[in-house]
């Protein structure tokens, strides 16, 4: 599974690196609404969650499937503005400023997202204009309670009053905690900005990418990019650009912003180093596929404590070679199990570094 953007014809000039500060407001109020998925800022979340204003709190919740369960591309307005070459603001009023020029089925299409939108990838009929779109997303709303259908009916009825609505609640919070953490990261963003356009400019975009994160590749004879993801999706820069956002955030998440018509993004995390390979989703799959086979987790059981050969661990566990070596096999090509020779014997291994990070490895990848 992946997500690929077709970048055939981009010239070097429409690749941008550059911070958002309302993609980062963003990922900040994802992180006070899901503090479980970044370990990494609890004592921030802490800190500002013990501080904030009850009425502030309240409207937090308002309207927080924006950015629980990941965040709304309405946090990257410059993606959407019509000609797909709208770099981000340098503030967060500017970039408030860029979402008003979104038209209305684009800010209600981002807003219900999470809900109930069209195809992501492939658009389709507004619930603006259209009485069975609407009653559908209606229908999902109250699905998951009155709060969510309240706001849906809002947003379908006035979609310039939700605009206003976002507006102030990004700027009351801007005030209330995000001005101090924007002042003590965009420094940080900004040296991985200027890091990753150096490497762009002496380097190329497959260098770049690299530094981007190990689960971007670009397939360079193929014209495209490839983020390894739990997830499928594709997206063409066209004859538009290239946006890599950084983000402090953000780790474990690496979204893409594949929506159709929008400039592609790639919201990336910083200054959080990741394993020196980490696990393809596809090997993630291998490694929980071999472990979920009783006789081959009685193996592992055995291949913790020591070094066995195939022929011992046939004996302990009254089986044939031939039949021990082909669950070996699949442990092997998991990644889960190491050999090495010891004159005329092979002797097998349980790689207990691998199944320790196993959890963190899963996790990661669901919710990169």
């Amino acid at each position: 599974m992946s997500v690929r953007i077709d970048i055939a014809g981009l010239r070097p000039e429409r690749v941008a690196v550059v911070p958002s500060p309302l993609a980062e407001l963003g990922m900040a109020l994802h992180a006070l609404s899901e503090p479980a998925h970044h370990p990494g800022l609890h004592a921030w979340v802490t800190g500002v969650t013990a501080r904030l204003d009850p009425h502030l709190a309240d409207r937090m919740c308002e309207a927080d499937f924006l950015w629980r369960t990941t965040f709304s591309d309405l946090f990257l307005p410059a993606a959407g503005v019509p000609g797909r070459a709208t770099l981000p603001g340098a503030t967060l009023a500017e970039e408030l400023d860029l979402l008003d020029k979104l038209s209305d089925e684009q800010f209600v299409d981002a807003a219900l997202e999470f809900t109930c939108a069209p195809p992501y990838s492939s658009g389709g009929a507004s619930a603006l204009t259209d009485p069975e779109v609407r009653r559908r997303v209606l229908e999902l709303a109250a699905a998951r309670g009155p709060r969510q259908l309240h706001f849906g009916e809002r947003l379908l009825a006035d979609p310039p009053r939700i605009r206003d609505w976002l507006r102030r609640f990004a700027r009351d919070c801007e005030e209330a905690f995000f001005a101090e953490a924007w002042s003590r990261l965009s420094h940080q963003l900004a040296q991985d900005a200027r890091h990753k356009t150096e490497l762009l400019r002496r380097k190329g975009l497959a260098q770049a990418l690299a530094a981007v994160s190990p689960a971007v590749t670009l397939e360079e004879g193929a014209g495209r990019i490839t983020v390894d993801k739990l997830g499928e999706g594709r997206t063409t820069t066209g004859d538009g650009s290239l946006l890599l956002i950084p983000t402090s955030l953000g780790r474990p998440h690496l979204m893409v912003l594949h929506r159709r018509d929008w400039q592609p993004v790639l919201h990336y995390p910083v200054a959080s180093p990741e394993p020196a390979a980490p696990p393809s989703v596809e090997q993630l799959g291998l490694r929980m596929t071999a472990l979920s086979h009783p006789v081959r987790m009685r193996l592992c059981r055995f291949l913790a404590r020591s070094a066995y050969t195939t022929g011992e661990l046939a004996q302990v566990h009254g089986m044939s070679a031939p039949e021990i070596s082909r669950h070996l096999a699949v442990l092997k090509k998991a990644g889960l199990v190491t050999t090495r020779r010891r004159g005329r014997y092979v002797l097998h291994q349980l790689d207990v570094t691998v199944v320790a990070r196993l959890g963190s490895d899963f996790l990661e990848g669901i919710l990169r």
